[in-house]
């Protein structure tokens, strides 16, 4: 009898690992996907800026030629 409830004592323990386990990856996917999205974000933000000043160089070349 007392074989009997080690045993199930051991298997609760077991599945209380296994579940922590488990809450654990989901926290760290959870993580990564946080990352990339601001990774994302990030590059859209730098993206936009990149385009911001290409249309600002090309005003000025415009200004430039009608100067001229």
């Amino acid at each position: 009898m007392n074989e009997r409830r080690e045993m199930m004592v051991k298997e609760k323990e077991e599945k209380e690992e296994e579940r922590e386990e488990e809450e654990e990856e989901k926290e760290e996917e959870k993580e990564e996907e946080k990352e990339e999205k601001e990774e994302k974000k990030e590059e859209e933000e730098r993206e936009e800026e990149r385009e911001e000043e290409e249309k600002e160089e090309e005003r000025k070349r415009r200004r430039r030629r009608r100067r001229r």
